[in-house]
């Protein structure tokens, strides 16, 4: 990708380049971009309910991390306590989290997925596999194994 000379950056001022002439700067707002339209647009593939982007990342976040506590999973979540309580009520009452006394502060619980949770949480990743799955098979062979190298990049980049 070249960026033109005049002007900010926008992306209607970016042209595409081949990756042998892109600089790593370059390559890394590119790929950046790219992985943040791919992943909005995975996001938006969803089975029928009704959680919302944030109830669904903390869910996520929790099962990922196995159990945390309410400011550990704010933290994560980057958002404030007192949000967080309000997105935790909303998993509970739908018994999508629990929470279990902390083993050395009692005045901390720990919220960990619930089983209905770990299954809501399957769906969605199955409705999102299915919708990358199928963009994938219109893609060339060569497309394809292209994409094949570069997941094995960016899990290594990912590693770092």
């Amino acid at each position: 990708m070249v960026v033109q000379p005049t002007g900010p950056e926008t992306p209607a001022r970016r042209t595409h380049a081949r990756p042998e002439q892109e600089s790593a700067s370059q390559l890394a707002v590119h790929l950046r971009d790219a992985i943040t339209r791919l992943n909005r647009r995975v996001r938006q593939a969803r089975p029928v309910g009704d959680l919302t982007v944030t109830q669904l990342s903390a869910l996520t976040s929790l099962e990922l991390a196995g159990a945390l506590t309410p400011r550990e999973l704010a933290d994560v979540e980057r958002v404030q306590p007192p949000t967080m309580t309000k997105i935790v009520a909303k998993l509970e009452e739908r018994g999508l989290v629990q929470r279990t006394p902390h083993p050395t502060d009692k005045r901390q619980v720990i919220l960990s997925s619930t089983g209905l949770g770990r299954d809501i949480l399957g769906q969605y990743e199955r409705v999102r596999d299915e919708w990358l799955a199928a963009r994938l098979a219109e893609l060339s062979p060569d497309e394809r194994d292209v994409l094949t190298r570069a997941a094995e990049v960016l899990a290594r980049l990912a590693r770092n």
